[in-house]
């Protein structure tokens, strides 16, 4: 799988997050089928161009946490957005037993196959 080929799974599955929860960088590598590349979904959200639409604030730390500096320009805007689809963001953190995007089976069996076509 090459660079673009990663980038466009990685952006489909990050997609996919409903409104009003959230996923880790990890989690989102795993979906994407990218094993320990937790790092890769940071450098794929880092490269988007600005006139982006891909929900990127959904994307948060293992531990629940910000990756951005508390009281940043970009913490502010992630926990705002957050806490606009219902996401209790405290002290920086978010309660991953509530707010994790869990699939289930028949939601990733059944996804179109051409969904990574389409990011």
């Amino acid at each position: 799988m090459d660079r673009v080929e990663r980038a466009n799974r990685i952006i489909a599955t990050i997609r996919d997050i409903p409104p009003g929860q959230v996923a880790s960088y990890g989690q989102v590598a795993e979906m994407a089928g990218i094993p320990r590349g937790a790092r890769q979904v940071g450098r794929v959200l880092r490269e988007l161009p600005d006139d982006h639409d891909v929900p990127w604030y959904r994307v948060v730390q293992a531990a629940g946490t910000i990756a951005f500096d508390e009281g940043s320009r970009p913490f502010r805007e992630q926990k705002k957005r957050l806490a606009g689809e219902g996401v209790r963001v405290v002290r920086g953190r978010i309660d991953m037993r509530r707010y994790r995007w869990q699939p289930d089976l028949d939601e990733l069996l059944w996804k179109p196959s051409d969904a990574w076509d389409d990011a």
